[in-house]
Formats: structure tokens, C-alpha cells, sequence
């Protein structure tokens, strides 16, 4: 704190890189204490909607009397409009990626929680990352920003190793009790898997039942299970919409495809041969729950994920956590972060093995960023916390170093290697895509965007691609990528090719240029 005071009135970028449960709210707050003492404004940015009124109360209760305003997609459309009206006479702004374009007069300090998180990329329509909007606009009205997190970006941590951004690190739990969880490999290639769950996980679970603590299973899958599969012909239920399968929700009896939002009913029989015996293939967290209820019946179960959660839930489920009317919470990436229950002792992680090889460049990035914040909801409190993680690839460095809680050493290493194969944080990237009724229709508009890009020193083009989705909602999806080392040469080439995209002709039905793309 007494590193950062000194630069309210100026602008500066602070990293604030602290283990989860370090205390970075009070941190925020004692910053925003400091704004407020000037008769000026503060924005809190977080990534997730269900965080917000939880984060609103505690801000309400640590400043009483102040006008504390929140923003975000959650609100009905007579709260927000009255809100964004109401944010220049305000004091707060708590608000999801949208709100950093609030008009705030008396802006003193900006802070974005949980900088690393992806939904600060706004991935459609109007394209942007919050984050850095966020220090554009403090720079702009000369106020320092302050980026948290226990894992950060990249990109952020490659600035402050720099020098450009200020690290401050925080390395111990509030509580002076609490510490660090313990983190266990279990080998899956040792220890059959029974319904998605071992033995020894089983084991955990009702040993930390019976001694009437809470426990959090993550599985980043909602549905009953990812698809419907015939035994007998090998048929899989498709979209007919994209290329994905549809992903079975047993409670609704519907089939779901989570990319374009199709349903259809579950088939009596498969389409392909006549099988009547169509099996679930693969698990999502209704399954799981059904699981659990079967082999721990004493249990009381709560499952969170998009299809049984809305923002005004969460403070209902705050508050049962906390009464003690839930032992076993079932979650997905909702669940990983912001919250803080101190009776929970065990953090149990499925499934995540995918991540470790995917052709996403980001992807190890964004698994251990996700590990980390699981297992930070373990042992917040004076009891002790323990996290297992199943995984049939228990050697892989990124578990090595998250069994230390060493983001800094894993953090280096990924730099490392994105510094010799030319990639983010080390270069600069703009994607663009096109998305068209046929592939042909898609690939022939980035072939003749590619042909009137102009020619920039240090700036390279890369032959148009289909995109890895490569249909969404009735659309063939393709893709053109541009690179450089220089984010002005790279600005320079676009802001000469933007206009001439718009001359190409046939057109196709939607094409986007994407700054700096998260997803590819």
C-alpha cells in the first residue's frame, strides 16, 4: 500500500500479484479509502457477473453512506440505464467488462480484479480487451490502475518484468493461520476410474464429510454428458448447425449444442442403425452430481453451472455455504473464483488432461491459471486445505510447479518459449476472420484480403486457414493471420488495409478484425 498511495494523481500500472485468500480486496479498499478521501471516483472491473453482488455488499458494508453503483449484463434494462446515469455523481463503480467505458468525472483509480481472466475479451461484435481499455483510460486521465491476480497474464507480468508495470507480490494468506493448500497428483494411469471418479478421490470425499467440512469438485463441463453415443454403429448425435457434437442434459430430456444454442429431443433409437440402447458418453456436472449422490447419500449436494445458477442466486447460495447447509459444492469455472468459504478444506479437479495438449497456444497458460484458483478455495481459514487432481499425465512440468504454488517459475518458463517460437507476449497479432455459407465462399474473401494487405516491413501475412471451429450456427468459418514484432508497424499495415477490405467483392456474410485475439 504504501508503494502505491504515492501515485494517486498520476498515472501508473501496478501488478499485484498475490496467492489466492493474500487479501488483494482489502488491498483495493484500502486504496479506494484513500480515492474517496479526495473527493474522487474509483472503478473495480471484475471478469464474472455472479461476483458482483457479493462484491456490492462488501463494498456497501466497508463504505456506508457512499453511493456504491454496479453495472453489468445482469441487471433488468431500468437498473442499468439508472445506474450508468446516475455513475458521475457516484462514488463506486463495480462493473463486468462493459463498465470501462462508464463517464466517471472525477475518476481517481481504476482496478481490474482478476486481470487474467479471459471475459475481459470481448469476443464479438465490438471487439476489446476491458483490461486494456482499462490502462488507455487511466493514462488518459492520468490515474494509476491496479491489475490483481494470483495468476497473471502473460502479457501483464512480461511488463512488469520490464519494468513497466510495478510488481507487488504478496505471498502469504491473510489469515494468519491459513496456508497454502497441499496439492496431490492421482495417476490415472495407475488407478482405474469408477463413474469419473477414483478410489482414493471417493476416499477424500467422505473422510472430509465425515468430519463435517466442505468439499468443491470441479468439473469444467456442464450437461449430463459431452455427447450421446450409439454402442452399436459408433453413431455420436451432431449439430446439424456446427461442427460439434450436442451434449446431453438429462434433467431438461433435451439434446443442447453449447456453441449455437440448438436443441433437439433425445432420440428413442439411434438415427444411423435402429439401436435402441444409446449410451452417455464421457461426464458433465449433472452426471457427476448423480454420481455423488449415489455413493455419498448423506451428502448435500449443490450444483453450479450456467443452467442452475443467475446472479441473484448467488447470494442465496453465500449464505447456505456459510449456514452449513451444504457439504459438497459441484461446479464449473463459475465456482473457481472470488469466493471465499472458510469451511472448505477439499478441492477435487476432473478431467483437465485436454488442456495440456490442445493446439491453443494459451491453453497450458489458461489450465494452470484455472488449477490455481480451484485450488485456492481449499483451506482459506485455520483449517488445513488439500486439493487431488486426476490426471493420466502427472509428470507434466505445469503440475511441478503448481504443487509449489510457483506461478513465477512456470510464468518464466512459459515466456521462455514463447520468446523462441515468436509468439505472444513477444509479438503482436490481428486476426482476421470471415464467415460465409460455403468454406470455398470464406477462404476465396481472405485470399483477396490477404492479396490487398499492404506491404509492411516486419509485418507477415499468413495464408488463410479454416477456423479450428470451422461451423457455427450455419456458417463456414476461415481465418487470415497477421504478425509482428512491432505493434506500430502491425497498426500502420492495418489501418492501410482496413479500408481496402471493404472494397472486395462478393461479399461474405460477416467479417471481423480481431487486435491482439484470445481465441483462435
Amino acid at each position: 500500500l504504501d508503494a502505491m498511495l504515492p501515485t494517486l494523481g498520476r498515472f501508473a500500472v501496478h501488478l499485484v500479484h498475490g496467492v489466492t485468500g493474500s487479501g488483494k480486496t482489502e488491498l483495493y479498499l484500502r486504496l479506494i479509502d484513500a480515492v474517496l478521501a479526495r473527493k474522487q471516483q474509483a472503478l473495480v472491473l471484475v471478469p464474472e457477473i455472479a461476483l458482483t453482488p457479493q462484491l456490492e455488499q462488501h463494498f456497501r458494508a466497508r463504505f456506508p453512506g457512499r453511493r456504491i453503483l454496479a453495472l453489468h449484463s445482469g441487471l433488468a434494462d431500468k437498473a442499468r440505464t439508472e445506474n450508468w446515469l446516475a455513475a458521475p455523481a457516484g462514488d463506486v463503480l463495480l462493473g463486468t467488462r462493459l463498465a470501462v467505458f462508464t463517464p466517471l468525472p472525477r475518476l481517481g483509480l481504476i482496478v481490474v480484479d482478476e486481470e487474467h481472466d479471459g471475459s475481459f475479451k470481448q469476443q464479438d461484435g465490438l471487439r476489446y480487451s476491458a483490461r486494456d481499455a482499462a490502462i488507455a483510460r487511466a493514462k488518459q486521465r492520468a490515474v494509476p490502475v491496479v491489475l490483481g491476480s494470483a495468476t497473471p497474464s502473460l502479457e501483464s507480468y512480461a511488463q512488469a518484468l520490464h519494468g513497466r508495470y510495478q510488481l507487488i507480490e504478496l505471498t502469504q494468506r491473510a489469515v494468519s493461520a491459513a496456508r497454502l493448500p497441499d496439492i496431490e497428483l492421482i495417476d490415472l494411469k495407475h488407478i482405474p476410474l469408477d463413474n469419473g471418479l477414483t478410489r482414493p478421490a471417493r476416499a477424500a470425499l467422505g473422510e472430509t464429510l465425515a468430519r463435517g467440512e466442505q468439499s468443491l469438485v470441479f468439473l469444467n463441463r456442464r450437461g449430463y454428458a459431452p455427447a450421446l453415443y450409439c454402442p452399436a454403429c459408433a453413431w455420436v448425435a451432431p449439430c446439424p448447425d456446427c461442427s460439434a457434437r450436442l451434449v446431453l442434459h438429462r434433467t431438461s430430456h433435451r439434446l443442447k449444442c453449447h456453441h449455437c444454442g440448438h436443441e433437439a429431443p433425445i432420440p428413442r433409437a439411434c438415427p444411423a442403425c435402429g439401436e435402441p440402447d444409446l449410451k452417455p458418453l464421457g461426464q458433465g456436472t449433472q452426471r457427476l452430481e448423480e454420481t455423488l449422490a449415489a455413493c455419498l447419500p448423506t451428502a448435500r449436494l449443490r450444483r453450479i453451472d450456467r443452467d442452475t445458477m443467475h446472479p441473484r442466486a448467488w447470494a442465496e447460495l453465500g449464505e447456505a455455504v456459510r449456514a452449513r447447509e451444504v457439504d459438497i459444492l459441484i461446479g464449473t469455472q463459475m465456482l473457481a473464483k472470488g469466493h471465499d468459504f472458510p469451511d472448505m478444506t477439499l478441492a477435487l479437479i476432473l478431467d483437465t488432461d485436454g488442456a495440456l495438449y490442445s493446439p491453443d497456444f494459451r491453453a497450458t497458460e489458461r489450465l494452470f491459471a484455472q488449477l490455481m484458483q480451484v485450488a485456492g478455495r481449499a483451506g482459506r481459514a485455520d483449517k488445513p486445505g488439500r486439493v487431488l487432481i486426476q490426471t493420466a499425465f502427472p509428470d507434466h512440468p505445469l503440475f511441478r510447479y503448481l504443487q509449489r504454488h510457483d506461478y513465477a517459475g512456470y510464468a518464466r518458463e512459459l515466456l521462455a518459449e514463447r520468446r523462441q517460437f515468436d509468439l505472444p507476449p513477444f509479438t503482436r497479432q490481428v486476426l482476421l476472420r470471415a464467415e460465409a455459407t460455403t468454406m470455398d465462399a470464406a477462404l476465396a474473401f481472405l485470399q483477396r484480403a490477404a492479396a490487398l494487405a499492404p506491404a509492411t516491413p516486419g509485418v507477415s501475412v499468413f495464408p488463410p486457414l479454416p477456423a479450428p471451429m470451422a461451423r457455427v450456427a450455419r456458417l463456414e468459418r476461415a481465418q487470415l493471420l497477421l504478425q509482428s514484432t512491432s505493434r506500430q508497424a502491425l497498426h500502420a499495415c492495418v489501418r492501410a488495409w482496413r479500408p481496402l477490405l471493404e472494397t472486395i467483392r462478393p461479399r461474405v456474410a460477416r467479417w471481423s478484425l480481431d487486435v491482439d485475439p484470445m481465441v483462435f
